[in-house]
């Protein structure tokens, strides 16, 4: 039996580079890299998402690899009153929230919003913390 001990990395299929990764380093955070031949990735903590851009992806890949089909929940660090006051800065629209979720550790308390391809992100806080 094969166990699963944690996730290194997924990947994002995107429109346009770039504009993925100035929304993930402004909006979220995250630090832009590039490794190989010039791919490019997101970090964040121990993981990172690699991005692929759309009609180029490196094979192996999904079946039907396409823009705006991802469904990511992040865990934030810090409120989620001051996750919604820095969007408001960036005018990300709030597409849903704060809710209460189940996530893998616990309840959370989420917020939902859209990248520049359509995927959504939630973004969440342990709702005991």
């Amino acid at each position: 039996m094969i166990q699963i001990a944690a996730l290194d990395h997924l990947v994002l299929t995107v429109a346009d580079i770039s504009r993925t990764r100035e929304f993930y380093q402004t909006v979220l955070g995250m630090a832009a890299v590039t490794f190989g031949r010039d791919r490019h990735a997101l970090r964040y903590g121990q993981q990172k998402i690699n991005l692929h851009q759309a009609g180029a992806a490196f094979a192996p890949h999904a079946q039907s690899p396409t823009p705006g089909s991802a469904d990511l929940c992040f865990l934030i660090t810090g409120s989620l009153d001051a996750a919604l006051a820095h969007l408001r800065n960036c005018g990300v629209p709030v597409i849903a929230g704060p809710v209460q979720r189940t996530g893998a550790a616990g309840m959370l308390l989420s917020i939902y919003i859209r990248d520049p391809d359509g995927n959504l992100i939630e973004l969440s806080a342990l709702a005991d913390a």
